[in-house]
């Protein structure tokens, strides 16, 4: 039998550059920021009313699955792109492309992105709310009398009241809608009671009528334009 002579392994030496470091940061903020992007998307946007209000008008309507949720989510994404579009027009001309032309930094590019949604947040946040999580933050009055613009704001602050105050307005929203389909279920019911129908529920009869209460209004071009006109 034969031995296989052992063999010494080679001595590895690894060196990293500062060069090479600061490559390996940037590269992991960069995933990190793509792995995110769905998250940042939903909370620095329109899209958490947009998808509330689209998502709850079916539920108005009596078809909870009509459209489907790819529908309503791909109409949401849209939508928001569309609102959201002087705001990204901004970030790629005052951020972007000077960080591109690497005539800023890491920190200043991410001043300057922070610094323009702020801005946009902050012009569709209720002050009441901002209020209230500047208090929770544990800021006292003196130091709130300080916050004089949205770059002011911590970021910790302003995306959870920016999200509230979303979440209010698109039920604000959701209750106007939901009037005129709620008169006419109740219309339907007491028709149907009236009759001394009571074996059929009223919410089969009253789907047709909302349905073509609704095209007939045009129902979807309104809501849609009441959304997009909310921000302007």
């Amino acid at each position: 039998m034969v031995l296989a002579q052992e063999r010494a392994i080679p001595p590895v030496e690894i060196r990293v550059g500062e060069g090479d470091l600061a490559t390996s940061v940037r590269l992991l903020i960069l995933l990190t920021v793509l792995a995110l992007a769905p998250s940042i998307l939903i909370m620095t946007t329109s899209f958490v009313r947009i998808v509330v209000v689209l998502s709850v008008l079916r539920q108005a309507i009596g078809v909870p699955q009509v459209p489907p949720n790819q529908v309503i989510i791909s109409l949401a994404l849209f939508l928001t792109f569309f609102i959201m579009k002087p705001v990204f027009e901004e970030i790629n001309a005052e951020a972007l492309q000077p960080y591109i032309k690497e005539e800023i930094d890491d920190r200043e590019f991410f001043s300057r992105v922070s610094g323009t949604m702020k801005e946009f947040m902050a012009r569709h946040t209720r002050k009441d709310t901002m209020e209230i999580f500047l208090e929770v933050a544990g800021l006292s009055p003196e130091d709130r009398k300080e916050i004089k613009s949205p770059q002011d704001v911590p970021l910790s602050v302003l995306i959870p009241a920016f999200m509230v105050s979303e979440l209010t307005t698109a039920f604000e929203i959701v209750f106007l809608i939901y009037i005129p389909f709620l008169i006419v279920d109740i219309v339907v019911a007491s028709i149907l009671i009236s009759m001394g129908i009571i074996m059929i529920p009223p919410q089969l009869i009253s789907l047709p009528f909302k349905i073509m209460l609704f095209v007939l209004a045009n129902g979807w071009e309104l809501v849609v334009l009441s959304l997009v006109r909310s921000y302007m």
